[in-house]
């Protein structure tokens, strides 16, 4: 976790472009929130990124989005050893396995990205995230996943710079809770939110660990409650031999 200054404009410009990087266009109001930055400030940095291509702005909406240049970058770091090509394998198998969502989370600071996501085949979708949606750690399985697995006194920080985001936007989720579900994951070695994000939605998760054993990702089955509870004898043993595999792959790899 970075230690935020109040005067490094590039360090403003990265959590502008961060908070942008979903699937969702932003108004202002969304991105000064977002970024802790004041709307004059916002509005004076995104006029000079507009400028420069990284943001566009629809004149209808008067929403906010990436730009060609962002997408530029992007395309850029095609053909990088990324966790997602590593992952994406996985995904397809246990989609077609289960008939559900599988995704793909990594963490970034105090939040978790789905970086890759896979349908599966039964008609009612968890489709509640999309790729580049953020949640902060320990709102939903996945990012649940890579909270449990942090070091106690990781946890026990990141829980209380969290706590006023949990009331504000997740009044279901508390530090006590979040502290049950963790002694819970890291006893059967999953992860399990149900009803707590969303109404009759949940997901089971798995850490994807380094050689450090610190979590780099989280695999998570996105279903029904009711699909989940239901069929643990079926996607435990699936999602704990993937991230089995998928950290052993990440030790070997890290290791040579």
């Amino acid at each position: 976790m970075h230690q935020i200054s109040d005067t490094n404009s590039a360090q403003k410009v990265c959590r502008i472009l961060r908070v942008l990087s979903t699937p969702k266009p932003l108004r202002l109001a969304d991105i000064s929130d977002g970024s802790g930055l004041n709307k004059a400030t916002t509005l004076r940095l995104i006029e000079t990124l507009m400028s420069e291509g990284f943001i566009h702005r629809d004149p209808t909406t008067k929403c906010y989005s990436l730009g060609d240049e962002a997408l530029v970058l992007g395309m850029a770091m095609q053909g990088r050893d990324h966790i997602r090509d590593r992952v994406r394998p996985f995904l397809v198998q246990l989609a077609a396995m289960s008939g559900d969502t599988l995704l793909l989370s990594t963490r970034h600071g105090l939040e978790s990205v789905c970086v890759d996501r896979e349908f599966g085949t039964f008609p009612i979708r968890a489709n509640y995230l999309d790729i580049g949606s953020r949640r902060p750690l320990g709102a939903g399985a996945g990012s649940l996943a890579i909270l449990a697995w942090l070091p106690d006194e990781e946890v026990e920080t990141v829980l209380n710079l969290l706590e006023p985001v949990f009331k504000k936007r997740y009044p279901r989720i508390t530090c006590e809770l979040l502290k049950a579900e963790i002694a819970l994951a890291r006893e059967r070695g999953y992860a399990m939110l149900l009803d707590v994000v969303i109404d009759q939605m949940g997901g089971i998760s798995v850490p994807i660990l380094g050689s450090d054993g610190k979590p780099i990702g989280a695999i998570s089955v996105a279903a029904l409650s009711q699909r989940i509870s239901t069929r643990l004898s079926l996607l435990v043993p699936a999602l704990k031999n993937a991230g089995l595999q998928l950290s052993a792959n990440y030790a070997q790899r890290e290791a040579a």
